[in-house]
């Protein structure tokens, strides 16, 4: 009689969790399975990803030279830094990141580095800014700073900009994101889409402690209840910003000049605030 197979660890139901909310969410926000692909901080499960999901040009980017030749095929692989990517503007379809802009020194500039370097749109999968993770963060159920990868990767790498110093976890809101790209893109409005998903926390399964472990399991059933009513608490958080279309996006207050770039239209601010001298104070 064959042995059962043993049960996967936790650690791996955590990640295969997150990968199947990757995997599914990247498949409906980007049908053009032909488009050119740039991924950030990227590693071999995005390479599994996107094969399964049949992108055929793709390359795979992340600050660590260690590297083998091939590690990432059939995908190119290039060493790229997510805060100051070497690509010009428009350079790919879209920019995929999973899981890394809280690795960065400033998850803001990396943002804005793959939505400088996309054509059509970004898509990045965060973890969320939520009342219930504060909670969590306050019980030690969540990691403020994300000491556990650094140590599952013998305290040299996995931390910020994939170093030995573990990284802040650095959680979005929607309205963090909105204002990032309202505030790098002001002369169009922001086209944001959001999707959530949830996965058991995973620190209380890694933390010593019997008695940790078992409020862990007891707490699970109402966790899964209370985020399947307010599905924006959940832990897992994806967002694709579109590059914008003009004049379609254009802001109201602009106008297109002939050579394209947006100007401000006098007449739209003329027919709607008073006329002040010259030399008068501003509002």
């Amino acid at each position: 009689m064959r042995a059962p197979a043993p049960s996967p660890r936790r650690e791996e139901v955590h990640v295969e969790g997150r990968l199947r909310f990757y995997e599914s969410t990247l498949s409906a926000w980007l049908p053009d399975r032909a488009a050119s692909l740039l991924v950030v901080a990227g590693g071999r499960s995005d390479r599994d990803v996107l094969g399964r999901l049949g992108f055929s040009d793709a390359v795979i980017s992340n600050v660590d030279e260690r590297q083998p030749p091939g590690a990432f095929a059939p995908y190119a692989w290039s060493h790229q830094d997510a805060e100051a990517l070497g690509y010009a503007d428009g350079s790919f379809d879209y920019v995929v990141c999973h899981a890394g802009l809280h690795h960065c020194h400033s998850p803001h500039r990396g943002l804005l580095e793959m939505y400088r370097v996309a054509r059509r749109a970004i898509v990045a999968f965060e973890p969320r800014d939520t009342l219930l993770i504060r909670a969590l963060e306050r019980l030690g159920f969540a990691q403020v700073y994300e000491a556990l990868a650094v140590f599952r990767n013998q305290g040299r790498f996995g931390g910020v900009r994939n170093g030995a110093i573990p990284n802040f976890v650095h959680r979005w809101s929607e309205r963090e994101v909105w204002k990032t790209i309202a505030s790098f893109a002001p002369h169009a409005r922001p086209r944001v889409r959001f999707a959530y998903g949830t996965d058991d926390p995973r620190i209380p399964a890694q933390a010593k402690g019997a008695a940790r472990r078992l409020a862990l399991r007891l707490a699970m059933p109402a966790w899964r209840a209370f985020t399947a009513i307010a599905p924006r608490q959940q832990n897992l958080f994806a967002f694709r910003v579109e590059k914008p279309e003009l004049p379609r996006d254009l802001q109201p207050w602009l106008r297109l000049a002939p050579d394209g770039a947006p100007r401000f239209d006098e007449a739209w601010a003329r027919a709607r605030f008073r006329e002040r001298p010259a030399d008068g104070p501003a509002a």
